[in-house]
This record gives C-alpha cells, sequence and structure tokens, in this order.
C-alpha cells in the first residue's frame, strides 16, 4: 500500500491525512478499529484474575503469611508473594498491609475475601458436576462443632459417615465459642438456637428439640427438689459460657407464659460438656440441650426436674456462610445428620414412655 502524509488545515483543526496515489488506497477506517480492539483486549487480559492467584491469596489469609501458604500449596516462596501482588493489580487495590516484621489483612482484603472462596467453592463444584461418580464424596469437610454434642453423640456419627465416604478428610474444631465462618476455613458448623447472623444459611437438623432442667438423684436428695421456676435461685445452678456471654438466665415456656430466671452457682465453665459431667456427678442442677443429655437421661444418672416442654426451645442447625458452600457433602451430611438426631429423639421419648408405663 503506498500513501504519504500532507498537512491538513481546515476548521482550526491540524493534523495529517492520507493523499492517495492513483494506484494506493488509504488505511481503512476498519482496519484501524480491529487494531484498537486488539489493544484492548490486551488491557482486559491484563486484569483478568486467575483462579490460582485467588487460591494463593486465601490460603495466605488461612496461614497469616504468604511463606506458609507457599509450603502448604508446595510452591516456592516468592511466587505466592507474585501471585497476590497480581491479583492486587488485577483489583486495583491492596489486600494485605505489609511491614518488615508482619502481615494484616487490610479492609479491601477483609472485604474481598468471602467472595474469593466463593469463586474457589464455583470451580470446585464445577468440578465434582463434572466426576463421573456423583455419589463418592472426597476432600476436605471442616466442621465447627458445640463441645458436648461433638464428643458424645457427633464424633461416633462423623465415623459413620466418613466410612461410608472413605475418599473424605475429616478436619473437626470442638469449641463453645461461635466460629466466623466468613472469615475462618470451615465448610460448615453445628449451632443450637435460632440463628442470629440473617446473613448466614442455616438448615434444620431437628427443630422440636429443647433444653432440659436436669440433675443427678444425689443432689435432689441432698438440696430437695425444686417445685417452680423461683426455687432456682436457692439452688447451684451449673452454668457454661457460650460465645462469650454467660448463661445465667434461663427461660421457660411455662403454661401462664415465658418466665426467666437469674440462676447462680459455684461452677462456670465455657466447656458445656464440663458442665454435665459436673451435674453427673452430683455437683448442681444444669440446663441444657435435650440431645445432649439423653445417654444421662436413660442410664438415670439425671433425672428431669421440670416437665420437657415447660423448657426453652433449643433447635439445632447446621450453618454455612452462603448457599454457594451448600456442596454435595454438606447436603448428605444434613440428611445423615438429620436421620440421626430424628432416630435419637423418637427412640428417647418410646423409651420414656415405656419407662412411666
Amino acid at each position: 500500500m503506498v500513501y504519504r502524509k500532507v498537512l491538513v488545515k481546515a476548521d482550526g483543526f491540524h493534523g495529517c491525512a492520507c493523499q492517495v496515489d492513483s494506484d494506493a488506497h488509504c488505511v481503512s477506517a476498519s482496519l484501524l478499529q480491529k487494531s484498537a480492539n486488539v489493544r484492548n483486549t490486551y488491557r482486559v487480559i491484563k486484569k483478568m484474575i486467575r483462579l490460582d492467584d485467588v487460591q494463593i491469596f486465601v490460603q495466605s489469609v488461612e496461614a497469616e503469611s504468604f511463606s506458609e501458604a507457599a509450603r502448604r500449596l508446595n510452591i516456592a516462596p516468592g511466587l505466592a508473594s507474585a501471585a497476590v501482588q497480581r491479583l492486587e493489580k488485577a483489583l486495583n487495590t491492596r489486600l494485605f498491609v505489609r511491614s518488615t516484621r508482619s502481615m494484616q489483612l487490610s479492609v479491601e482484603g477483609a472485604r474481598y475475601l468471602p467472595y474469593a472462596r466463593t469463586m474457589l467453592n464455583a470451580r470446585s463444584q464445577g468440578q465434582r458436576a463434572l466426576a463421573s461418580d456423583q455419589e463418592a464424596l472426597s476432600g476436605s469437610l471442616r466442621l465447627s462443632v458445640p463441645s458436648d454434642f461433638g464428643r458424645n453423640l457427633l464424633l461416633g456419627w462423623l465415623d459413620e459417615f466418613q466410612r461410608q465416604h472413605p475418599a473424605l478428610t475429616l478436619h473437626v474444631r470442638m469449641s463453645d465459642r461461635v466460629a466466623d465462618l466468613v472469615r475462618e476455613p470451615l465448610d460448615a458448623a453445628v449451632r443450637y438456637g435460632p440463628l442470629s447472623d440473617s446473613s448466614l444459611v442455616a438448615i434444620p437438623l431437628i427443630e422440636n428439640n429443647r433444653r432440659a432442667l436436669c440433675a443427678a438423684p444425689s443432689y435432689l436428695e441432698r438440696a430437695g427438689m425444686p417445685s417452680s421456676v423461683d426455687d432456682l435461685r436457692h439452688h447451684n445452678c451449673l452454668r457454661f459460657v457460650w460465645s462469650e456471654q454467660l448463661h445465667e438466665r434461663w427461660r421457660f415456656t411455662l403454661p401462664g407464659g415465658n418466665q426467666t430466671v437469674l440462676v447462680s452457682g459455684n461452677r462456670i465453665s465455657d466447656d458445656a460438656d464440663a458442665v454435665r459431667r459436673w451435674a453427673v456427678a452430683g455437683e448442681g442442677i444444669v440446663y441444657k440441650s435435650r440431645l445432649d443429655l439423653v445417654p444421662d437421661l436413660r442410664a438415670g444418672r439425671l433425672v428431669d426436674i421440670f416437665p420437657p416442654m415447660h423448657s426453652e426451645p433449643s433447635p439445632l442447625n447446621l450453618i454455612c456462610a452462603q448457599r454457594s458452600r451448600l456442596t454435595p457433602t454438606i447436603t448428605q451430611l444434613k440428611s445423615f445428620l438429620q436421620a440421626r438426631c430424628t432416630a435419637l429423639l423418637e427412640d428417647y421419648w418410646l423409651w420414656a414412655k415405656v419407662v412411666k408405663l
């Protein structure tokens, strides 16, 4: 193509134009547009987010260092740092606040973290959806569970669940502290009581569960049987700390209406299993989920003080941070635990009916 530039001056505009020889053509507008499109595409590609970078970012948050994240992912430490920097450039924001001695998640990084986990979960779900065998669960199942329910019931049930899915790896965190499902590396949590955070997803495991007010026969022989809620003020009530709050206001659903009593006692623990054990040993009165107390009630180690329907509801839920976390593993675990909880309570009430007869 042959052309030469000539100066153009018209209407105050100065620039260049093409003066075409008789056997030449000017650069077409379409070719110029194609060139601009290529440049724009290149800019977009430069800003595309790599899922591998997102994975390294999430792993760095959980490990609290680039070097530890690199070790877990079996890559060089420099690659982890470079991946996070590349992600920051693509997002045009700082995900970490770095210093010579520490690395902390920035405000923007904390805001981005749940979305990063959602992207990784979506990739995992897509890979599982393409797998040939949908029934065979694999990968990690990371759960946060309450201490008493976890130790005395759930551990045995999880043994059975894992035997059904041997390729599954279990990570169980047992604590009576409320885990942060958004920031912590957890797939789900098992919790008693109504859901306080509406942004989370709650799947009922057992809805008709209530607390039970119980004591050992030896304690009741020594201290006497309370005849009313107000009598609890004169008894040694064993209290526990749940989510940094002392459970000392005991609520009851009485025929005349709901009533709350402020109780006291000489023993407090942040482990509800320890409180149950104190009650079995005859140290005082306990008020906690009937699910946790079924084995002790059936064995006679504890006895009911008030009628079951007078106790506060205590539903058990499986909690996830987002609906995207409802993976096939969580869905099957939900069905499995629902069946076990329902069977446990139904069998207990059948036994209680027979004993009363």
